[in-house]
């Protein structure tokens, strides 16, 4: 790879047309990385002929747009090819990508296949005396560790870890639009699919008041508490995904960027570590509420509210306290 410029690229990643919410964040902190280097904050969009515009990255300098029949649907092998092609090419300062289910696989085969460090689970990044330092979040956010980027590196960011833009760009960014840099025609792997929920009985994306469970209902038998609850605040039950993997609940019901993206007005995430795919799910809403016993769970970053007990220890006495209430009310 030839000397790293100073230019932040930023990867947009997209289903089907729509940015993941995550990429204003990106964008903003690559433009002011950027400019610190004296560089240019680069989007860079993979994909076939429907590619979000160019309108939406306003606030990067510039698109570095890549467009293939072979990019239509995400595969991390194709994309890996590509990406790194360019990334040996045009050897920018950074390459900043979301710690999404699809950007951890792209990141991670990045960082093997060019040689590249990369930081993972990053929350913080800034310029400090000229010195490059990041901030990685491990072992489920009990443990922060400071890293400093020397050379050209790869950074895996997590959800709500920088504020978007308070408002847009002016302007629209110069688009070039690239050939892949890399023979695609052997590449074996293939999507066949994309498995949606069911149609199911009810759209959380449309609640106001969402119930969420996690990893901390421990058994299915555990789930009427849960729903009773919900039920009490004219609310609906929804989970994170390893509720939805063990199947006690349908994958309609699913919160995170493998599930639904909420808003609701009030959210209670009972029994949820905080993954940062189910917060970046979640984070818009406009009231989160935690319960988890684990004090330095992730989940607290973003919540307006916390108590970090059992959540067995909260539900019983507020189901009791909300039908005592309603039973007032007559």
């Amino acid at each position: 790879m030839s000397a790293a410029s100073k230019d932040v690229w930023i990867y947009v990643e997209h289903l089907r047309g729509k940015v993941a919410g995550q990429t204003p964040e990106l964008l903003g902190k690559g433009r002011e990385i950027a400019a610190g280097l004296n560089g240019r904050a680069i989007a860079v969009q993979l994909g076939g002929k429907a590619q979000p515009p160019a309108e939406s990255l306003g606030a990067a300098d510039g698109v570095l747009r890549v467009e293939d029949a072979a990019l239509e649907e995400f595969v991390p092998e194709t994309y890996a090819a590509v990406l790194g092609g360019l990334l040996a090419e045009r050897a920018p300062r950074l390459l900043l990508v979301g710690a999404t289910s699809m950007g951890m696989d792209l990141a991670a085969l990045l960082s093997a296949q060019r040689q590249l460090p990369m930081v993972a689970n990053c929350q913080a990044l800034a310029l400090e005396d000229g010195r490059l330092i990041a901030t990685s979040r491990m072992c489920g956010g009990k443990l922060l560790c400071e890293v400093e980027i020397e050379d050209a590196a790869i950074l895996t960011v997590l959800a709500g870890a920088f504020p978007a833009p308070a408002a847009a760009v002016e302007g629209r960014p110069v688009v070039e639009t690239v050939t892949p840099p890399a023979a695609l025609e052997g590449i074996r792997t293939r999507m066949v699919r994309i498995i949606e929920p069911e149609p199911g009985d009810v759209d959380i994306t449309k609640a106001e008041v969402l119930v969420g469970i996690g990893r901390g209902i421990q058994r299915k038998e555990n789930l009427p508490l849960a729903e009773e609850l919900a039920g009490l605040l004219g609310g609906t039950l929804c989970a994170s995904r390893p509720v939805v993997d063990q199947g006690w609940l349908p994958m309609a019901r699913q919160v995170g960027l493998s599930g639904m993206v909420v808003r609701p007005k009030v959210y209670f995430a009972l029994g949820i570590s905080g993954a940062s795919e189910h917060v970046e799910g979640m984070k818009d809403s406009d009231l989160i509420i935690a319960v988890n016993s684990d004090p330095k769970a992730p989940i607290f970053d973003v919540a307006d509210y916390g108590a970090a007990v059992d959540l067995f220890e909260v539900l019983p006495v507020l189901v009791e306290a909300l039908k005592a209430a309603r039973a007032a009310a007559g």
